[in-house]
């Protein structure tokens, strides 16, 4: 069973980013894309390997604890205007947490977000997948991780599928 992928886009993604100031399209679209390649909108942890360990990615984007704590600490420490209005979203008290990102959509997509925000590139333009594609294998699966661009566009084909049956 999957999260109805239009009505996380509409009700939790778009009204989030807006709340903070930092939608757009290309950021709404890289952030779905995200979520479709790396979850699913299935899984909440990370699953096993094929050795049977599992890593510690978490959430609808697969954030590891390392890089929520990282964005907090080399980033938003030195942004308290957008600090402050992210942390009005956090519901497990003033201290960032990142399994957080397990159960409150609002503050996994806003961390997903940042991660992004903080790059210095520009995002692709809207509607350029394959650029997107590739603007998330270089900066959110990094040149090291498993994933692929050309997985990253198979997941968002198939999640604009699956939007599009689940509008009604």
């Amino acid at each position: 069973m999957t999260i109805n992928i239009g009505q996380f886009r509409h009700f939790v993604l778009v009204p989030t980013l807006e709340a903070l100031g930092l939608h757009s399209i290309a950021a709404e679209q890289l952030l779905m894309g995200t979520a479709m390649q790396e979850s699913g909108f299935k899984h909440l942890r990370q699953l096993p390997h094929n050795d049977g360990r599992r890593g510690p990615a978490l959430g609808f984007f697969q954030m590891e604890p390392r890089t929520h704590d990282d964005i907090w600490k080399n980033w938003l420490q030195y942004r308290q205007p957008l600090a402050e209005r992210v942390e009005k979203f956090m519901v497990n008290g003033d201290s960032p947490d990142s399994a957080e990102t397990l159960h409150n959509l609002p503050y996994a997509t806003i961390m997903a977000r940042l991660l992004y925000r903080r790059i210095p590139a520009a995002l692709p333009g809207s509607g350029d997948v394959s650029g997107l594609a590739a603007y998330w294998k270089q900066h959110y699966n990094t040149p090291l991780g498993a994933g692929t661009v050309e997985q990253f566009e198979t997941s968002y084909a198939q999640m604009l599928g699956i939007e599009h049956r689940t509008r009604a």
